[in-house]
């Protein structure tokens, strides 16, 4: 398409400069000999720069041009030049296609610049009108060599091609025209002075040369250290927003003028591998590079050392094969270090054009570029191992606190119409009791254990976090705050199977609070905190899935507010002790009493056993609310058995008390101080609080019944529910849990648990006793199963002091025994 026209186009003029002016002499073609020396001579010197794969170079030839046109006519300047490129041409080695296109352009735009020649009046001496002539000849040669590469360019790879040709070129252009087209006349008039001066020509010509090399040179090497500082800035901008790859492999290849820039990056810790690369002819980054696998492997070894490959560089034989199998023409492999560790390397592959290969200054140059690039890769990393590090847990990997609050942040500001962002907090159960049987490190296991769980079986679109030691968040859109809690349920039952340490299989529990915004909150900080509430509510609530309430958070609250209060009224002896009576269902006797704490706070007035006692295990004060209520019973037993009226008495422990090493002690020594027997004391503690695979009860369980004062299990039948483990608990009695007996005269399920509990414990020859007897027919039944002791409504409410002694009188007749006055109930309606 192109150097046809152009063939065609220069045999045509030069055949109609040949008809107009023949008179070519014998001297003319000695003179035409010596500029064709000349000329070939002179396209040694070349300026060479590259547009996108190709390369164009400029060469000086309009010095002897002005020379040609003014000794010679027009017809053989074009046959000189034609012949001066096509020597060029096949001394630079290049393809058919370019050598072509090169020599039919040189005769064109000779054979264009003597039809100029010819139009313009004749040259006549050597002053300004030969001056004008002679450059407008020439020009029009360096002009339509110019514009014809500009249209190469622009019919074979676009125009922005070809105008990035014209923004390249058009100033060496002006420059060189006018810089050789002056220098060229300066030596035509010294020659038309003396023909001798053609020696001094000749000097100056070769320094012109030189000057041209050096010059050059010089262009390529400013261009050079002016995009390496241009890069090294770039790379350090990159390596801090993330865009290192971008600017540092494109400006690589721009660099070093080279086909394709890669960056690779095996595997490293949680980073996958990166291979990215910059090709000429795409605007993106892709990820192919043609490097043998081979000299990649070869960059890695000996901690790392370039490797390079092409016409220019030694290479063996397995190198040159893996080049030639895979069509690479040259490359460099640099390696990117991390002090002295490989952590990547930087490839260019292929240079562009047929300007030569790569050299060793390229690989001086990536050398330098490697070196900035491995430190900004390096930093690029810790940067990003920081910020993975700030928004996530080191343990689980999962979303931290901060993550989580930044997402709920996110969430609650666009919400679409009819759903809900929920929040549900997972807290696990028995971590503590984990780590001190098992080790910190079979506690870590069970946390791993259960963010896999929740990770794998929440929602896809949910956020799964851990938001504290034994707390984990997941937080997702939902349709409503039932559909929130139902999805806590599900979630809860795949978390809780079983995992095992070993030889040993550990349950695995949780308890879940569950929040939704718009609901229960606003802002993370408060979704998180009534989550937690809920959460703690969960822990006493039969399924272990709590949606928040108002309530919840007023209980909470009011707890909170208890602590200092309960602590001035232990030391004010604020708190009062009730007594409800223990009877014999055969005979009524009054065998004994259960101590029972209350409260009558001064604002609040009544506070919920339950929740003082919360309070007191939470801010340390069990001890000496336990000790409390236990002085009290003791000192009441001692002036009843003084009054010969002996009564035993039953004090709740809760389980914290029970790992206390030191609370025996302090029981014997109570025990001596009010001369009151250890077997009319008995110690009440829940199920859940010595029934379980926990044994760390035991050791204080023994040391209290070696004592001798009684232990009883309280609440029996709604923990584990277990009556193997009665075989191996130090206890003397089983108490039956409320809910049952006040069931059994209506509903079969607990008549069945009640006679199930009675005839066993009675096996094991524990004394049995049944809470919530309210009714006649209640105590009928347990009479009949073989139940020996009750109390509840039926007999009597929790008392304080003085109407318990006045029920004593009002309900109960003395009975002599050689023990002495034991009370029986007169009657009971």
């Amino acid at each position: 398409m192109i150097t046809g026209p152009l063939g065609l186009f220069a045999v045509i003029l030069t055949t109609g400069l040949a008809l107009v002016d023949d008179s070519v002499t014998g001297n003319d073609l000695a003179v035409a000999a010596l500029l064709l020396a000349i000329t070939v001579g002179v396209e040694v010197v070349i300026l060479p720069f590259v547009v996108r794969r190709d390369g164009v170079t400029v060469v000086v030839t309009e010095i002897p041009m002005v020379l040609a046109f003014f000794f010679l006519p027009p017809v053989v300047v074009v046959l000189v030049f034609t012949i001066a490129a096509l020597v060029g041409q096949l001394r630079r080695r290049l393809p058919p296609v370019k050598l072509w296109f090169n020599v039919a352009r040189a005769a064109a735009a000779t054979a264009l610049a003597g039809v100029v020649l010819l139009a313009l009046p004749p040259m006549r001496g050597v002053g300004p009108g030969t001056w004008g002539i002679l450059f407008a000849a020439v020009a029009t040669y360096t002009l339509a060599t110019f514009v014809s590469v500009v249209g190469v360019f622009a019919v074979i790879q676009g125009l922005a091609a070809g105008r990035e040709v014209v923004r390249t070129g058009y100033r060496m252009l002006l420059m060189t025209v006018g810089v050789n087209v002056a220098v060229g006349l300066i030596v035509l008039l010294v020659l038309k002075v003396t023909p001798w001066s053609a020696l001094l020509v000749l000097g100056l010509a070769v320094v012109m040369l030189l000057m041209y090399r050096s010059y050059a040179q010089f262009l390529g090497q400013h261009r050079m250290l002016s995009e390496l500082y241009d890069l090294s800035r770039a790379i350090g901008k990159g390596g801090q927003d993330g865009g290192l790859a971008d600017d540092l492999l494109f400006r690589v290849r721009a660099l070093v003028q080279a086909e394709y820039a890669a960056l690779w990056l095996p595997a490293q810790g949680r980073h996958p591998e990166v291979l990215l690369s910059a090709r000429v002819d795409d605007s993106g980054l892709l990820d192919v590079v043609p490097t043998p696998a081979l000299v990649r492997a070869r960059a890695q070894e000996a901690g790392g050392r370039t490797v390079a490959a092409g016409s220019r560089f030694e290479a063996d034989d397995a190198l040159r094969q893996a080049l030639r199998e895979s069509g690479v023409k040259d490359l460099i492999v640099t390696p990117l270090r991390s002090g002295k560790a490989v952590i990547g390397t930087l490839e260019v592959v292929n240079r562009l054009g047929d300007i030569g290969d790569f050299t060793s200054g390229h690989v001086r140059v990536l050398e330098t570029i490697a070196a900035h690039a491995g430190v900004a890769v390096e930093n690029s990393r810790l940067v990003d191992r920081l910020r993975y590090d700030a928004y996530h847990d080191g343990l689980t990997a999962l979303a931290n606190r901060r993550r989580i609050t930044e997402a709920l942040e996110e969430s609650v500001i666009v919400r679409a119409p009819g759903e809900v962002v929920a929040v549900l907090l997972f807290d696990v159960d028995r971590l503590r009791d984990v780590n001190e049987s098992l080790g910190h490190a079979a506690g870590d296991k069970l946390l791993a254990e259960v963010a896999k769980r929740l990770r794998a079986f929440a929602p896809p679109a949910a956020l799964v976090g851990r938001v504290g030691g034994d707390e984990f968040v997941v937080t997702l859109r939902s349709e409503s705050a039932d559909a929130a809690t139902l999805l806590a349920v599900e979630l809860r039952e795949q978390v809780r199977d079983p995992i095992k340490f070993g030889t040993l299989t550990i349950d695995v529990d949780t308890a879940v609070g569950v929040v939704v915004h718009p609901d229960h909150g606003s802002d993370p900080a408060t979704l998180l905190q009534r989550a937690d509430v809920a959460t703690t509510a969960a822990k006493s609530v039969p399924g272990g899935v709590q949606l928040f309430s108002a309530g919840l958070e007023s209980r909470s609250v009011r707890r909170l507010e208890l602590a200092g209060d309960l602590r001035r009224a232990l030391d004010n002896d604020e708190l009062e002790v009730y007594f409800q009576p223990k009877v014999t269902l055969t005979d009524r006797r009054l065998v004994g009493v259960e101590c029972l704490a209350r409260w009558e706070h001064p604002a609040h007035g009544a506070v919920a056993p339950e929740d003082f006692v919360a309070v007191a295990e939470h801010t340390g004060q069990l001890g000496r609310l336990t000790e409390a209520v236990l002085k009290e019973g003791l000192r009441r037993c001692r002036e009843w058995a003084d009054a010969d009226r002996p009564l035993s008495v039953a004090v709740n422990l809760s389980p914290r008390t029970l790992v206390d090493p030191g609370f025996p002690g302090r029981v014997d020594a109570l025990l001596r101080e009010y001369g009151v027997a250890p077997e009319q004391v008995t110690f009440e503690i829940k199920e859940d609080g010595v029934v379980g695979p926990n044994d760390r009860p035991l050791p204080t369980l023994r040391r209290l019944r070696d004592l001798g004062v009684r232990l009883s299990v309280d609440d029996f039948g709604t923990g584990y529910s277990s009556l193997s483990y009665l075989r191996r608990l130090p206890v003397h009695e089983v108490k039956i849990d409320r809910s049952f007996v006040q069931g059994m005269a209506t509903d079969a399920g607990d008549l069945a648990i009640v006679r199930a509990v009675v005839a066993l414990s009675l096996q094991f020859g524990l004394t049995v006793v049944a809470e919530g007897v309210e009714s006649e027919l209640t105590l009928e039944l347990l009479k009949e199963m073989g139940c020996e002791i009750g109390q509840g409504f039926l007999f009597s409410r929790p008392l304080p002091y003085e109407r318990l002694e006045a029920w004593f009188g009002a309900r109960t007749e003395a009975e002599p025994t050689p023990l002495g006055e034991v009370r029986r109930l007169r009657a009971v309606t």
